[in-house]
C-alpha cells in the first residue's frame, strides 16, 4: 500500500479568509488539533510581522509533536532567513518556495517573464536549502503554465535542492480525469515526490484529488473547512472506503477528524465577528520556557518597554521560574514579570501611610505621606474622581511632578473576602515606559504601592 502524504494548510486559509486575525491561542489550537488528526505537515501562513510571528510560530513549532511544520519563504533572501528562524525548532521543518508559473500570474504578480522567474526560483530554492534540509517548491497556477516552462521550473527547483514539488490548480477549470492526466505527465518528469493542490470551483475537488492520487501523485493539500478547498474529512473518507482497491492509504485518524473538526471550526468561527480590528499594540504575546532573550526583548518592545540587557535577563529568569509550573504566559502576566523583575530600583520613595475619603456627595480626597531616602517626610493632598485618582494626585503634589499615566490595571490574585488585589501601573517619562506592581488586601493601597514602585524606577533611571 502506498501511503499518501497529507499536508494541511488550514492556518494559511484562515489567515486570508477571516475578517479578524486569529488570536495566538486559536492558532495554537488549530495546529494542535490538525497535528492530532494525523496529518503529515502543518502549514503556516507567510510571515507578515516578523517580531510577532517569530514568537507565535516558534511556539507552534514546539507544540506540534508529530507532523512537520512548513512555512513560505517569501521572495527575498532576508525573508528566507526570517522564515527559517520562525520554524527552526520544529521536529521536522520545511521551507516552501511559492511562485506562480503561468504567464499571466508571473507578469501580474511579479512583473517577470519566464527567464527572470527561473533566476528567482534558483535564488530562493538555493537560499532555502542552505537553511533547511527539506525544501518544497510550490508551483501556483501550474495547470495554466506553458508545458516547457512548468517542466523547466520544476526540474530547476529539484536540481537546486527541492525535496518535493506541488502543482496547484488555482484556475479550477480541469475535470478530474484531465487533472489526473496532467499530474501523470508531471510525475513522469520529476524525481522527487509530487503533491497536488486542487480547486473546488467546479465542486469536484474530492474526485479530482482522488483521481490524481490514482494517477501517481504522492500527496494532497487539505483544509479542515473551506468553500473551494479540498476538505480533510472528505478525502480521508474516500481513501478509507476505496483506497485499498487502488493500493493507497493515509495516516489520518478518522475518529479524530469527526470528533475534532466540528468543535474546532465552531470555536474558531465564533470569534470571526464584525468587530473593530484589534490595534497592533494589543496583540496577544505568548512566551514559554523555550523563549530566548531576543524573544523577551521583542515582546517587551511591543508592549512599550525599553529593557536593558540586564533587565531582559532578569525577566527571562523570572519567566523560566514561572514556566516550571505552567506551559507559558500571555501579555498580562508578562507585564507583571516586567514590573517584578526589571530594573529593581532602590526605594527612594517609601509609603508611610495614607487616608482616603469618598462619598456620592463630594469628590474623593486623599492624604498620602511618603519618606524620601529614609528620613525626609513628604506629604500631599489630592482630589479626584475616586480614591485612587485622588491618591495619585496626592503623590504628585508631594513630589512636585506629574507623570503621564500610560496604563493602569487591577485584578485579584487570590479568592475570598480577604483576597489580595494586584495593581499594575505604567508611567511614561521622556518617552520611556516604567512599570510598577503593588499587592495589598486594600486595592487602594496596592495602587499606591504600584505607583511608588514605578516612581522609584523613574528616579533611579534619571
Amino acid at each position: 500500500m502506498k501511503k499518501v502524504y497529507v499536508s494541511d494548510y488550514t492556518l494559511k486559509q484562515l489567515a486570508s479568509d477571516r475578517k479578524n486575525p486569529l488570536l495566538f491561542r486559536e492558532k495554537v489550537a488549530v495546529a494542535d488539533a490538525v497535528d492530532g488528526m494525523g496529518v503529515d505537515t502543518v502549514e503556516l501562513a507567510p510571515v507578515s510581522n516578523f517580531k510577532e510571528d517569530r514568537i507565535i510560530y516558534k511556539t507552534i513549532s514546539n507544540a506540534v509533536k508529530n507532523a512537520a511544520v512548513a512555512i513560505p519563504v517569501g521572495d527575498s533572501e532576508e525573508s528566507v532567513s526570517q522564515a527559517w528562524e520562525c520554524i527552526s525548532s520544529a521536529k521536522k521543518p520545511i521551507l516552501q518556495v511559492v511562485l506562480p508559473l503561468s504567464t499571466v500570474t508571473m507578469e501580474y504578480n511579479y512583473h517577470l517573464k519566464a527567464p527572470k522567474m527561473m533566476l528567482l526560483i534558483e535564488k530562493l530554492v538555493k537560499a532555502a536549502k542552505e537553511k533547511c534540509e527539506n525544501v518544497e517548491f510550490i508551483a501556483l497556477d501550474a495547470t495554466r503554465a506553458e508545458e516547457h516552462v512548468l517542466t523547466q521550473a520544476l526540474n530547476l527547483a529539484v536540481d537546486c535542492g527541492a525535496t518535493a514539488v506541488t502543482v496547484s490548480d488555482d484556475s479550477g477549470n480541469l475535470f478530474p480525469v484531465d487533472f489526473a492526466a496532467f499530474v501523470k505527465k508531471v510525475k513522469s518528469n520529476i524525481k522527487v515526490p509530487v503533491y497536488v493542490k486542487v480547486s473546488g470551483l467546479l465542486y469536484m475537488e474530492t474526485a479530482t484529488a482522488f483521481e490524481s492520487l490514482v494517477a501517481g501523485a504522492d500527496g494532497v493539500k487539505v483544509v479542515v473547512e473551506g468553500h473551494t478547498q479540498l476538505k480533510i474529512n472528505k478525502i480521508a473518507a474516500v481513501i478509507n472506503a476505496k483506497g485499498e482497491n487502488y493500493g493507497i492509504c493515509t495516516s489520518i485518524d478518522q475518529t479524530r477528524i469527526h470528533s475534532d473538526v466540528k468543535s474546532l471550526i465552531n470555536k474558531v468561527d465564533s470569534t470571526d465577528q464584525e468587530e473593530p480590528s484589534i490595534p497592533e499594540d494589543s496583540f496577544d504575546i505568548y512566551l514559554d520556557k523555550e523563549s530566548t532573550l531576543d524573544m523577551v526583548t521583542a515582546a517587551s518592545e511591543k508592549l512599550g518597554y525599553a529593557l536593558t540587557e540586564e533587565d531582559a535577563g532578569n525577566v527571562l529568569r523570572g519567566l523560566k521560574r514561572v514556566c516550571e509550573k505552567k506551559s507559558g504566559i500571555g501579555s498580562t502576566e508578562f507585564e507583571a514579570l516586567i514590573a517584578s523583575y526589571a530594573m529593581q530600583a532602590p526605594s527612594t520613595y517609601h509609603l508611610e501611610y495614607y487616608t482616603t475619603t469618598n462619598s456620592n456627595l463630594t469628590s474623593a480626597m486623599a492624604h498620602v505621606v511618603l519618606t524620601k531616602d529614609g528620613d525626609v517626610k513628604i506629604m500631599g493632598m489630592g482630589v479626584g474622581d475616586g480614591p485612587i485618582d485622588a491618591a495619585f494626585g496626592a503623590i504628585e503634589q508631594g513630589i512636585g511632578y506629574h507623570y503621564e499615566l500610560d496604563d493602569f490595571r487591577i485584578h485579584t490574585v487570590s479568592q475570598g473576602k480577604e483576597s489580595l488585589g494586584s495593581a499594575l501601573i505604567k508611567l511614561r517619562h521622556n518617552g520611556k515606559v516604567y512599570s510598577g506592581n503593588g499587592i495589598s488586601t486594600d486595592i487602594v493601597g496596592s495602587c499606591i504601592r504600584a505607583y511608588i514602585n514605578a516612581l522609584n524606577k523613574i528616579v533611579y533611571d534619571n
